[in-house]
């Protein structure tokens, strides 16, 4: 028996949003029936281009359930480019964690929305279409998909890609395939590392480090937020802790946390030093 956590059991026992949003402005597909699982994602825009309502109809396991229920809820009130920044692997993280086994079910959800969104931009099929040549043929998995979860998630074995995308778990004709695309990714990712490995920074002064904090917040965070109409300030420095407070819509927005450490506690590690984390100042309840 899997695993599961309180989260998945009340998604998967209390699903929401099920059903198809009538008069969609997206429609996404993906998997089959032949394959195990399957999936539909409905969604409507409001007068401001954030996602209304959003639905999901799925013929899979107590994952795929959870996992779609999930993300319906997530993106309800985003913008479209900010719902095609959640991964996966905020998927998996909002349920508190996925089997290994069962994380293509995550992989599945972000397929279902990405085809959703290209359906509603350009008027095409709604069926999640198949990039690249396909590798492994019990599954209908493409070298092209089997590349890109392999780089997002840091997959290193066949095992681990199946777990992903079921690429592999059928007849196995496909293992050598995946291999070299493993072998390929890795590759990249190691010849990256050398070019980009930076020189050891010098010890920042209190001063020094708190200037750095401010300009990367002004130059390389505050534009990305206020672009959805947020905004965010700068509340504190105690040694490495770094206090901020969200304001505007970033304030209200249902996924903060993610923001939080995807884009604010990333940029900072990343332009002032790795050492630091990020806390969030909340405003009190009225």
């Amino acid at each position: 028996m899997w695993d599961y956590t309180d989260k998945v059991r009340d998604h998967f026992f209390n699903p929401r949003n099920v059903g198809e949003v009538e008069n969609p402005d997206g429609i996404g597909e993906v998997g089959s029936l032949a394959c195990g699982d399957a999936l539909k994602l409905t969604f409507r825009l409001d007068k401001q281009g954030r996602i209304e309502d959003a639905k999901f109809k799925t013929f899979g396991c107590a994952s795929a359930i959870a996992t779609s229920s999930v993300l319906t809820e997530i993106i309800k009130g985003m913008t479209l480019d900010q719902a095609l920044k959640v991964t996966n692997k905020d998927i998996a993280e909002y349920l508190g964690g996925l089997p290994e086994q069962k994380m293509h079910c995550s992989v599945m959800g972000k397929e279902a929305l990405e085809a959703a969104v290209e359906n509603y931009k350009t008027g095409g099929p709604a069926k999640h279409q198949l990039e690249g040549n396909v590798v492994c043929t019990c599954f209908g998995v493409t070298d092209a998909e089997i590349e890109r979860v392999t780089r997002e998630n840091g997959l290193t074995t066949v095992e681990q890609v199946t777990n992903y995308c079921k690429a592999g778990g059928g007849c196995g004709g496909c293992h050598g395939e995946i291999e070299k695309i493993i072998e390929k990714v890795q590759g990249e990712k190691e010849k990256h590392s050398t070019a980009q490995k930076p020189s050891t920074p010098a010890k920042l002064t209190n001063i020094r480090k708190i200037q750095l904090i401010q300009q990367t917040i002004n130059e390389q965070i505050r534009p990305a937020l206020r672009a959805d109409g947020g905004n965010i300030e700068l509340i504190d420095v105690d040694g490495n802790k770094v206090t901020v407070a969200f304001r505007g819509m970033c304030a209200k927005c249902q996924l903060a946390e993610f923001t939080m450490r995807d884009v604010v506690e990333a940029r900072l590690r990343e332009f002032v030093s790795p050492d630091l984390t990020v806390e969030e100042q909340k405003e009190p309840e009225p």
